[in-house]
């Protein structure tokens, strides 16, 4: 996975009064396992670079950790500390001690930890061989709550009862399946998911309650099977919003190099031998295609996902730490929605619980990592930290911070622009109404531009394609933006009648800028599988959300094809796909009234059967 540049995680302070004060003479960590070495700063490092340092975790597996401390103080006890937790991204292992540097320098331990069946941690054939009963269950789960994500806390509570961390103060950071991880130690908080996936309360192994304190979670997925496998029922604006409804489409470029990396180059459970982490049987059943719906395979891997490798589903009974989650803009492996999901129902079902999002040009390909933005992320991970494990500083924002995407690589982003909640980001909408039937037929579209704007192989968030309208695709425009243009915040939706008589048929849709000159650039895109319908159905889907500025002159023109191969996995038996009556409507950051009445106030929001609107879109 490709690394965000983002600064991360921060802290757990303040233990029970009664843990044992740590040592000044630090020698080792986890019962002997791990030796540590003063630096010369006068830090305690314990772990190493090569070949590995390993303590066995609950079940006996080998991981490969690194711990460090800050120096000892000239008075006063040394320890027990805060403590922050970094994880790595998929394919990667534990970070150093030059990625620990930033909270050893604000007074917080750091531990961080290679994920079972990568690298040292049984992914590579000389970690299997030297523990080979211990590897033979130390294969990727894809960050399981009961076995990677219990890890963490196990290992945590080693520390803690070796009198070196404060248990209740404790902060969770990381990117991509990092991010993944803590989601899910913020929303178990204080739980620890059992091997037969009930919840039991989180202690260490000497029996010390422990809890996290606070997380920021960057470029996360909370619902790992519809980031994968979008099917366009996730709305951003609605409380609850589960994968629900048909099975959806694959992200084959993203899943085909996840697998690669995951399954060629690291530890996979051989097929057919753990139902509950089969990546190469999963993979070659979705590989097949369509038809996908009431196939028990498919059903089985996805409520396999969905119940414990996914935050959304953990049980939420009650509120999860304060959570700052970061996602990008233009990220098409875990895009915007991801958080979005989660912080709309935790904000309907517990109004006012710390959870806030930033949003900026990085993650995942074609995030371009803008350096302002993840500045920005980096000062606001310190100040929550800090107010929510120290108890020090203001309290930080909270709401919703959003800086644009903008081109070339090398501009500035826009922004930042800040609102109470996501409802509130965007104040006006830009609509456009066309009410001619149109046909999305099998065979559409131009696989060359399919392939400029791959977020795996292609030109990346600033690539241009000729503008021209593709063949067999339905494509609208707006009018040319007015002078000062306007501002898209939030996920373009789209509405209309659709007839769709092929049960395997899809809709792919992306939202571009067509430039004066005749080029275009992508700014979202959607993956979507409709309700299957031999006479037309008012349905409703949006796009990913985007932060874009159209310049004047520029038009938005939405195109909605039959796929978005090699991003998006072509259908089985494609059929052609009749739309009419279409309404697209595009949240702006412009308010009502503005640029000449062209910026109106936005329609109350379709609401599907079986959702409900989000506490913050119930009120003006």
């Amino acid at each position: 996975m490709r690394r965000t540049g983002v600064a991360i995680v921060i802290a757990a302070i303040l233990a029970l009064a009664a843990a044992p004060a740590a040592s000044a003479s630090m020698t080792s960590v986890f019962g002997g396992d791990v030796s540590c070495a003063t630096q010369q700063d006068g830090v305690r490092f314990c772990g190493s670079a090569s070949p590995r340092s390993t303590t066995p975790t609950f079940d006996g597996v080998p991981i490969d950790v690194n711990v460090a401390f800050p120096p000892a103080p000239a008075t006063g006890p040394d320890g027990p500390y805060p403590l922050v937790m970094i994880f790595h991204g998929y394919g990667g292992s534990k970070i150093g001690l030059a990625g620990m540097r930033h909270w050893l320098d604000q007074g917080y331990a750091t531990f961080s930890m290679t994920e079972r069946g990568f690298g040292e941690s049984c992914g590579s054939p000389a970690s299997r061989a030297a523990d080979p009963s211990g590897c033979a269950a130390g294969y990727i789960r894809l960050m399981d709550d009961r076995y990677e994500v219990r890890d963490a806390q196990f290992l945590a509570g080693e520390l803690a009862d070796e009198g070196l961390i404060e248990p209740t103060r404790i902060g969770v950071t990381g990117g991509s399946y990092g991010g993944g991880k803590s989601m899910a130690l913020a929303a178990l908080r204080d739980r620890v998911m059992l091997p037969d996936g009930s919840l039991a309360p989180w202690t260490s192994p000497g029996g010390t309650p422990m809890r996290i304190a606070a997380a920021a979670p960057i470029v996360p997925w909370t619902d790992l099977a519809y980031s994968l496998m979008p099917n366009g029922s996730t709305l951003d604006y609605v409380a609850d919003a589960p994968y629900r409804g048909r099975i959806g489409v694959e992200k084959q470029s993203f899943v085909d190099g996840l697998y690669l990396v995951g399954c060629a180059l690291h530890f996979c459970a051989p097929a057919g031998a753990d139902p509950a982490a089969d990546l190469t049987a999963w993979k070659a059943r979705i590989d097949a295609g369509e038809p996908y719906d009431g196939d028990p395979a498919v059903a089985g891997a996805l409520d396999e996902i969905e119940s414990h490798h996914s935050s959304y589903y953990i049980d939420h009974s009650e509120p999860p730490a304060p959570l700052l989650i970061a996602n990008g803009f233009t990220d098409d492996l875990f895009p915007a929605d991801e958080a979005i999901r989660f912080y709309n129902r935790t904000e309907t079902e517990y109004p006012g619980s710390p959870v806030s999002l930033f949003f900026g040009d990085f993650g995942h390909m074609r995030g371009q990592g803008k350096a302002d933005a993840q500045a920005a992320l980096s000062a606001r991970i310190d100040d929550w930290f800090a107010f929510y494990l120290k108890g020090s500083g203001a309290p930080p924002f909270q709401g919703v911070e959003a800086f644009t995407q903008t081109c070339p690589a090398g501009a500035p982003s826009g922004g930042p622009f800040l609102a109470p909640d996501w409802a509130h980001l965007a104040p006006g909408e830009v609509r456009l109404d066309s009410g001619k039937p149109r046909t999305i037929a099998a065979d559409g579209g131009d696989p060359q531009v399919a392939r400029i704007f791959d977020p795996v192989t292609g030109g990346g968030a600033c690539a241009t394609a000729p503008a021209a309208d593709e063949p067999g695709t339905a494509s609208y425009r707006l009018p040319p933006a007015p002078p000062g243009g306007y501002t898209l915040l939030g996920s373009p939706t789209v509405i209309a009648h659709f007839r769709l008589p092929d049960a395997n048929s899809q809709v792919a849709a992306r939202l571009l800028d067509v430039a004066p000159d005749g080029r275009e650039t992508l700014v979202a895109r959607g993956l979507w599988r409709p309700a299957v319908a031999s006479h037309p159905v008012r349905q409703v889907f949006q796009l990913h959300p985007n932060g874009w500025h159209f310049d004047a002159g520029h038009v938005a023109k939405l195109e909605l094809l039959p796929d978005d191969a090699p991003y998006g996995r072509a259908s089985n038996g494609q059929g052609d796909v009749r739309v009419s009556n279409l309404e697209l409507r595009l949240p702006v950051r412009e308010r009502p009234g503005a640029l000449g009445g062209l910026v109106k106030r936005p329609k109350p929001k379709l609401v599907p059967p079986g959702y409900r609107l989000a506490a913050e879109f119930r009120s003006p």
